[in-house]
């Protein structure tokens, strides 16, 4: 994996090498704490980096610091300026995937969120594909069930949630799929193993509500909106049932990582014919062109890095 030479860590810009924890670390033992994915687009034609819903990003994680009882080092505006900071003294000019964590530092032993340091860092790597966005993917329903908000709330992106993600995740690719999807306790579609989904069925999207233990992802409320103003697509929010999976016209996942990702078979039954579908690659072309800040309205959700003379 490529990632930069610098990172962030208590409170300063420092060479990646010297930006460790120690053993002794709560988050490293209990999996206290909250990290954000934030991905950079290289615009070659303008040779510049885009930062997508930088905002946007850094929001989520600051509510979401609430429900760790976390008190943020730096504000949301500080921390924007570090991570601009960051990848200009890397000297990035590709795609980026930025990972911001704040995580409780204290060295103390026992299980608790209350009367614990904080602690902020940033690394970036080099990120291209997180998943095949183009062929489709083979994905199966897990025999795991999605973590439940009133256990541990998938929704804040806490790092011990993702166990959770790592045994889906495992289970599908050892049985040789790409991916998983989740199901909940009751039997409803919940997300993948770290990303939204959606089906396309009779000219609408439709999507688990945000009371289905997902991630209330930024880049699932940017397909509801440019579905919507690009497309002239619906989207409902509503309880999906497995085998509404299997009937779909099209389904795809979608996230920072996922980005905008086509999904083909499930459970070895093909969505539709089997290939990635018109309405799932028309959503893909536009939100790439709009991360690329290729779209002019929607330029304000392009964050640039290097300034310009």
């Amino acid at each position: 994996m490529d990632y930069g030479k610098y990172a962030y860590f208590e409170g300063k810009i420092r060479p990646i090498e010297s930006a460790k924890v120690s053993v002794m670390t709560h988050s490293f033992n209990y999996g206290t704490a909250i990290f954000e994915g934030i991905r950079g687009y290289w615009n070659a034609d303008e040779e510049q980096l885009y930062i997508f819903k930088l905002d946007q990003h850094l929001d989520r994680m600051f509510r979401n610091f609430n429900i760790l009882r976390m008190k943020p080092t730096l504000s949301m505006g500080e921390v924007a300026e570090v991570i601009l900071e960051l990848i200009a003294k890397n000297g990035f000019q590709e795609d980026v995937y930025i990972r911001p964590i704040a995580y409780k530092s204290s060295y103390v032993l026992g299980p608790r969120v209350h009367d614990l340091d904080d602690e902020l860092t940033i690394y970036i790597i080099k990120l291209g594909d997180y998943v095949d966005t183009s062929s489709g993917l083979k994905v199966a329903v897990c025999s795991w069930r999605r973590l439940a908000d009133n256990a541990l709330p998938p929704r804040a992106k806490i790092c011990g949630c993702y166990v959770n993600s790592a045994l889906a995740a495992t289970e599908a690719k050892e049985s040789g799929f790409d991916e998983a999807i989740f199901l909940n306790e009751d039997g409803t579609v919940s997300e993948g193993s770290a990303m939204n989904i959606f089906l396309v069925q009779g000219g609408k999207l439709v999507t688990p509500p945000v009371t289905a233990n997902i991630l209330v992802g930024v880049t699932r409320n940017t397909v509801i909106q440019i579905a919507r103003e690009k497309l002239g697509l619906d989207t409902e929010c509503r309880p999906v049932g497995r085998t509404e999976l299997y009937v779909a016209d099209e389904i795809f996942f979608c996230g920072t990582g996922a980005q905008v990702a086509p999904v083909t078979y499930i459970d070895r039954r093909p969505v539709a014919g089997g290939d990635p579908g018109p309405v799932t690659l028309n959503l893909q072309k536009v939100y790439f062109d709009i991360v690329q800040c290729r779209v002019p309205e929607y330029r304000s959700w392009c964050t640039p890095v290097y300034k310009k003379s």
